[in-house]
């Protein structure tokens, strides 16, 4: 199907035990969300179904075509994405190997949490404010059938506070917290088991269920 197979970021992902045929499967699915198409424009990701109800659709997106997940050393969104940037892009949502040794697994961990981090961190100032935080826990939460928006808001008043008692801490009266550091994050997320929760529901992959 001329998946192109010398550029790096196809190397990278077969040197991570990526099968051909999921190479090939993701090269079909692009093709579908570029409509045949050379690249994928944010536009495209209007006529996927199972991302249209997502309470944070726009931040996936934006995600999608965030410079800084596609390893380039400018800031910004790019306004379009060639299939070597969405195997970059996939490349953060990839199963764990059972063969990986510990500093492999943080690395792992940490290119996870990063990404998220950035889906958090909207204006590219490298720290999320607390009530950014909080807004994007409420979010996310929106999109609960089942849960009030009061009940939500108070969740998500709750998880800006926990927050707030890991990176913050113990604050003198004269000191300001800027806002939440990507080392912060990862103090944040210690213990929570992202490697195998990350995924993208929407793209229909076999190896890929689920994003939040």
């Amino acid at each position: 199907v001329g998946v192109p197979r010398g550029s790096a970021p196809v190397t990278a992902l077969l040197s991570l035990a990526v099968t051909s045929e999921q190479i090939e499967h993701l090269h079909r699915r692009f093709k579908q969300l570029s409509q045949d198409q050379l690249t994928i424009r944010k536009e495209n990701f209007d006529s996927i179904p199972d991302l249209e109800f997502n309470p944070i659709r726009g931040k996936i997106v934006h995600a999608f075509f965030d410079k800084r997940n596609l390893r380039q050393e400018s800031d910004g969104l790019a306004d379009e994405i060639n299939f070597e940037d969405f195997l970059t892009i996939m490349s953060y949502f990839r199963p764990i190997e059972m063969n990986m040794d510990e500093e492999q697994l943080d690395r792992f961990r940490k290119e996870k949490l990063k990404f998220l981090f950035h889906m958090y961190d909207s204006d590219h100032d490298g720290k999320i404010t607390l009530q950014e935080y909080r807004n994007v826990v409420e979010e996310l939460l929106s999109g609960n059938p089942h849960l009030e928006k009061e009940s939500a808001r108070s969740i998500a008043d709750g998880a800006m506070m926990e927050a707030a008692s890991i990176c913050v801490g113990q604050m003198g009266p004269d000191q300001v917290y800027e806002g939440i550091t990507f080392e912060d994050f990862l103090k944040m997320w210690q213990g929570i088991d992202i490697e195998t929760k990350m995924h993208v529901r929407f793209l229909n992959v076999d190896t890929i269920a689920h994003c939040y």
